[in-house]
């Protein structure tokens, strides 16, 4: 099983008055379908696409047993639905700071407690699950992230953007080298003393530097998301920038990599990035760093799947805001964005008790993910009409209460 860019500084026009930040998830219908609602809703949407494109990659066939259609839709849900996802983090990282304005002052203090409460959960969660499921789990990293991410959740979007732009660019190459030295001996002695990789098999070298979805890179997903979150997304100008900027990122990072590896970034294409390791580069020779391949880790993987990510995000909030009428007809699909948590813990768990196939050379059929698709719509739709959140999404509101006594 496997399982979100730098940006540009838009010249959006000032809004009359700022919309305040959302910090937790709101039902998926909006009473008036104004621009804000329009974009939340969007980006809630977003987040739906994100967990239904990682119950593919878990459940649905694999690659080499697709064609056609199919075959397409396996391969954007590879690599391109969890590094979605982990833009999304990020963007919602920043509706808990403060998204157009960050929070200072006790708000501000009391916002990053949040954040860091939040981000202990999830690691302790992602190691749980790490016990059962193995290390394909992404909420253990998704701590890692939010607890590095604190320290640039008053910066703006132009200064996200560039230490996005920064990261994309060194994180690869830094990544390259330091698994370059990295024997397995030192690995073995070092994991020996980590209590994380005694519990669950994914310690802190695999959270950092060798696990399936590295710190090191995918902080740049985070940190594009962050940066997403600055922007004014209710604008028309602003949503057009965007989807121009990650048309151009996807262009150009596919095809400078065609240009530059050529049949092997083919290759690495059609397989899904399976021969880069899940991230890391252990074993591969310098050229790998040409490929563009889903979780191949490389600058060209990143740059790309940055740019498939905005154009997903914009072209969500797009649809949600200029047409209503879609908004309606997809608010069950919408329902599960605002409980992604539990959507994704939820198929784990699920896959378990009913024995379900993974998505390897075992299972040939779309059934099982049709059902699991099917499922969660159904169970959000009900679940959000008497909730205001998920039951994950919940008790992980829950524990951050004690940040409130923050002074």
């Amino acid at each position: 099983m496997t399982k979100s860019q730098p940006l540009p500084e838009t010249s959006a026009p000032r809004e009359h008055s700022p919309p305040a930040p959302r910090t937790s998830p709101e039902p998926a219908a909006p009473a008036s379908p104004g621009p804000s609602a329009g974009r939340l809703v969007g980006v809630d949407l977003a987040r739906a696409l994100a967990v239904f494109g990682m119950y593919v990659v878990h459940i649905g066939p694999p690659l080499s047993a697709t064609d056609g259609v199919a075959s397409w839709v396996r391969y954007l849900a590879d690599g391109h639905s969890s590094v979605l996802f982990a833009t999304l983090a990020g963007f919602s990282l920043m509706l808990l700071a403060g998204r157009r304005r960050p929070r200072t002052g006790l708000a501000g203090r009391q916002a990053k407690a949040r954040i860091a409460i939040r981000a202990v959960i999830l690691l302790a969660l992602g190691t749980v699950m790490a016990m059962e499921y193995g290390g394909v789990i992404i909420l253990g990293f998704y701590g890692v992230y939010f607890l590095l991410a604190l320290p640039l959740v008053r910066l703006s979007a132009r200064t996200l953007a560039m230490i996005a732009a920064g990261s994309a660019l060194v994180a690869p190459q830094l990544l390259f080298a330091l698994n370059s030295l990295l024997s397995a001996s030192v690995q073995q002695s070092v994991n020996a003393y980590d209590p994380l990789h005694r519990l669950s098999g994914v310690g802190v070298l695999d959270l950092l530097l060798t696990g399936f979805y590295p710190t090191i890179t995918w902080m740049s997903f985070v940190i594009a998301g962050m940066a997403l979150a600055r922007l004014d997304l209710s604008c028309g100008t602003v949503r057009r920038r965007l989807a121009g900027f990650g048309a151009a990122l996807t262009v150009a990072a596919y095809g400078m990599s065609l240009l530059l590896a050529g049949k092997g970034a083919l290759n690495s294409l059609a397989e899904g990035g399976s021969s880069s390791g899940g991230g890391s580069f252990p074993e591969l020779s310098a050229s790998s760093l040409l490929l563009a391949g889903p979780h191949s880790g490389t600058t060209f993987d990143i740059v790309g799947s940055v740019g498939v990510a905005i154009l997903v995000i914009v072209g969500a909030t797009a649809a949600m805001d200029r047409l209503p009428r879609l908004r309606r007809l997809a608010g069950p699909v919408i329902a599960v964005g605002t409980m992604s948590l539990t959507a994704y813990v939820g198929h784990f768990v699920a896959q378990s008790v009913l024995s379900t196939p993974a998505g390897t050379g075992a299972q040939q059929s779309w059934t099982p993910l049709l059902l699991y698709v099917l499922g969660a719509i159904v169970f959000a739709a009900v679940w959000s009409r008497f909730f205001r959140r998920g039951p994950l999404e919940y008790l992980l509101n829950l524990t951050t209460k004690p940040a409130k006594y923050i002074r």
